[in-house]
């Protein structure tokens, strides 16, 4: 009818383009957009984009997040069966109803033990991915005491804030990974007069994070904006997941499996791997390591990752979903280039990494430096295929600046 308008605005029929008719009024379609709009802007982040709903989501059993890892995680099966637990009981428990018998299952936060390169970032990663929860990654080494220079033990959360997009209740389900933590250890027994504030002073600060309490976050990075206003974010539904390699834990094990070896009982020393001690690690090797019992006790899920030999890392080149040379030869694709390695390459690569102890991650490392030289000129080339070979490789590789590097680390 001529006559209608829009009830929010009041423009009539004929002044826009269409009207949608209610139950006992009309909005045009400027109001509509006007209102959807705002809507968007209220709901806010969470509009079209996946987050984590514990309504709407079913989480994964254990056995399926094993499968998931094993996508893109070589070997590491006792880590990835134990994370795979704890992370579905952490989750499931923030699903639990009020119930009579006043049972509230409490949180179990986690601590990976393992060398350098050895998947203790990707697993947290990878599982965070899958839930579609925030996550972010704290070096424990860049953490002092407030008052002191370096950041406040707080600032963790402004990350998992920002990684969040700021959405408090979406934080509070997301997973922050301490990496380093070895390095927060109590820098001795004696009692010193100086403040340990970037050891045990650390610890005492993590202590009320990883247990939980609403702590007062500055959105964007603390110290160095003090008039902002405080965000307050509850840390007692974030998983913490702990990383460390810990190096020299294993003489820390070795004394305490020695001591258990008496008499003439020398069967016990023959079933003992003493070329993979983190296997047998225990809470009580932490507490002689250098953290201190409360830190422990809030990180009960304890579990170790083993050394990668040869086979794992070169199945690592090759097998998982986002494997490095994966990733090299969809490069080369982007420009209608054909990569392909000889096979004795990949062996090259892994026995380097080996030699220098830099575990999985120095696969990159290796693989970059490799492949620099091509990735620079082929896109300009009129070559349509490119053979890696093993003399190439180390042509790249022998006697360069980056070799001398690795024999002086």
């Amino acid at each position: 009818m001529k006559n209608d308008k829009c009830s929010f605005c009041g423009s009539k029929r004929n002044d826009v383009r269409f009207l949608i008719s209610g139950t006992s009024g009309f909005i045009c379609d400027n109001c509509a957009e006007r209102a959807y709009e705002i809507v968007k802007e209220e709901v806010g982040h969470s509009v079209g984009k996946p987050g984590f709903n514990l309504e709407t989501v079913q989480l994964h059993k254990p056995i399926e997040i094993k499968a998931l890892l094993d996508q893109y995680v070589i070997g590491q099966d006792d880590a990835k069966k134990i994370l795979s637990v704890a992370v579905y009981n952490h989750y499931k428990r923030l699903g639990q109803k009020d119930t009579k018998d006043d049972v509230e299952i409490e949180k179990s936060n986690i601590i990976l033990v393992g060398e350098t390169g050895t998947g203790k970032t990707l697993l947290a990663k990878t599982i965070a991915k899958m839930l579609h929860v925030p996550f972010t990654i704290v070096d424990a080494t860049v953490l002092t005491e407030a008052g002191y220079v370096g950041e406040d033990i707080e600032s963790l959360l402004t990350r998992l804030l920002q990684a969040a997009d700021y959405d408090v209740a979406l934080a509070e389900k997301g997973i922050v990974f301490i990496d380093e933590i070895d390095k927060i250890a109590r820098k001795g027994d004696n009692p010193s007069i100086t403040r340990d504030v970037s050891g045990e002073g650390v610890q005492q600060g993590l202590l009320k994070l990883l247990e939980g309490a609403v702590v007062n976050v500055p959105p964007k990075g603390g110290r160095k904006h003090p008039e902002q206003s405080m965000v307050p974010v509850d840390t007692k539904n974030i998983l913490f997941i702990a990383g460390g390699a810990f190096d020299g834990i294993d003489k820390k094990i070795a004394q305490r499996m020695n001591t258990k070896i008496v008499g003439f009982d020398k069967k016990n020393t023959e079933i003992i791997d003493r070329q993979n001690l983190l296997q047998y690690i225990a809470p009580q090797d932490l507490k002689a390591f250098g953290l201190i019992p409360e830190i422990i006790g809030r990180l009960p899920v304890l579990t170790y990752l083993n050394p990668l030999d040869k086979e794992a890392l070169r199945n690592i080149l090759t097998e998982p979903k986002n494997a490095i040379i994966k990733q090299y030869i969809k490069l080369f694709k982007m420009d209608g280039i054909k990569l392909d390695f000889q096979p004795e390459v990949l062996e090259y690569i892994v026995e380097k990494a080996i030699e220098y102890k830099l575990g999985a991650r120095g696969l990159r490392s290796i693989c970059e430096t490799v492949m620099t030289d091509a990735m620079f000129e082929l896109p300009s080339d009129t070559k349509k295929t490119f053979h890696v070979t093993v003399d190439y490789a180390k042509s790249k590789l022998e006697n360069t600046e980056y070799e001398k590097r690795l024999k002086i680390a």
